[in-house]
């Protein structure tokens, strides 16, 4: 398999491919490419009308099968090894990660324009709208009522590692960066995903990359 992500500073929704491909067990080979780059618009190019959302990563190649868009790439996955690997295995707990994780898909856009993902960067923002705070709010709410109904089995929101963390890995680096204030849980759970094997290979290869795009270090 082949994983083509964007910049690791920048791409949350690289992050969760990637993290999907982890979590998988399965050999892929990485291909990360500058985003908003030349190389970005050479590789569109060659794949021609294969992959309908050009100009998105990440996107997974298993043989003559490919996968855009993180969620898809993260059930594709879950096919191929199991979905035990990805999910909980209580309806209950199974059913509210799932929620969990198409509210992140496809919500808080107002923290998303506000807070842009940086790794390398940290900032106190001198305000926030209200929006993003609503969405602050809703995040901590749910991470607490997922990690008090069913996170007894270990540190992440469902106890082990999963398809929820996968999702909300990128808002923990969004608060870090952003120092984001949040209650002992929350930060408890914050300190387990940031010092998550893979979450530091991540953030090492980040500060390492030399491509800056200039919007979203304006940001805030």
């Amino acid at each position: 398999m082949k994983l083509i992500i964007g910049n690791k500073n920048y791409s949350s929704w690289s992050l969760r491919g990637w993290l999907a491909a982890k979590q998988s067990g399965l050999s892929f080979e990485e291909l990360t490419v500058p985003i908003m780059g030349e190389e970005w618009d050479r590789i569109k190019q060659d794949m021609g009308e294969v992959q309908p959302s050009s100009g998105k990563v990440p996107i997974l190649w298993d043989g003559e099968t490919v996968v855009w868009d993180s969620l898809a790439i993260l059930e594709y996955l879950a096919d191929k090894v199991g979905r035990e690997r990805f999910w909980p295995r209580a309806e209950a707990a199974r059913g509210m990660a799932r929620a969990m994780v198409a509210e992140m898909h496809s919500g808080y856009q107002a923290l998303r324009r506000e807070l842009p993902m940086n790794i390398r960067r940290r900032i106190a923002l001198p305000g926030l709208s209200d929006q993003t705070r609503q969405d602050i709010v809703r995040i901590l709410t749910l991470w607490a009522e997922a990690r008090a109904r069913h996170g007894s089995g270990g540190p992440y929101l469902f106890g082990t590692f999963g398809a929820a963390d996968i999702f909300y890995a990128p808002v923990v680096t969004r608060f870090v960066t952003y120092g984001i204030a949040v209650p002992g849980f929350a930060q408890a759970y914050m300190e387990a995903i940031w010092e998550h094997e893979w979450m530091q290979h991540w953030n090492r290869a980040a500060e390492e990359e030399e491509w800056v795009i200039e919007q979203y270090e304006l940001a805030g």
